[in-house]
């Protein structure tokens, strides 16, 4: 199913709750989750992997035929901005916040830990979010008299289907 082209009733449970939270925290902001904002976070949390801009320029364009890459860029610079998805830097690719589906009535800063353990078999890939790892770069950090400030670690791994797989099944 492709997010924006069918009512709110067609929508998943789950992703209609994501959306409504998006919305709250960029209200709470000041900010506006435009109708193209919301399809392009609907499309990232729909995604079974993190998508590049142009393949979400694709699955967008079934929706709105007229779309073009600024179009894209400029709604995930907003979503980034608004702490509503990630950047996978080593994958070029956009996640959705694992904290985004969640209003927290405060906000969120998005300056939560995270870390994204990223398959090289399959490409999925999974956002935790473990103050323990944050720590550690940090004491790390500190001993060589380096403060971190933020921190994205993205770890290279296999998942647990790829992992129990036999050598000659995997493809890396």
């Amino acid at each position: 199913m492709t997010t924006g082209q069918g009512s709110a009733a067609e929508m998943p449970e789950e992703l209609a709750r994501a959306l409504a939270g998006a919305e709250a925290r960029c209200l709470r902001a000041g900010a506006q989750l435009t109708e193209l904002r919301r399809q392009v976070l609907a499309l990232v949390l729909e995604a079974e992997q993190p998508l590049g801009a142009y393949a979400l320029l694709d699955r967008l364009k079934a929706q709105r035929p007229g779309a073009a890459p600024p179009t894209v860029y400029r709604a995930l610079d907003f979503l980034l901005e608004q702490g509503l998805i990630h950047k996978v830097e080593r994958l070029n690719a956009f996640v959705g916040c694992v904290e985004a589906g969640y209003d927290h009535g405060g906000g969120h800063d998005h300056h939560h830990p995270h870390q994204f353990l990223i398959c090289r078999d399959c490409g999925v890939t999974v956002e935790i979010s473990d103050p323990a790892v944050a720590h550690a770069l940090a004491d790390a950090a500190a001993r060589v008299g380096f403060r971190v400030g933020n921190a994205t670690v993205e770890v290279e791994g296999f998942c647990a289907a790829c992992a129990t797989r036999p050598p000659e099944a995997a493809g890396a």
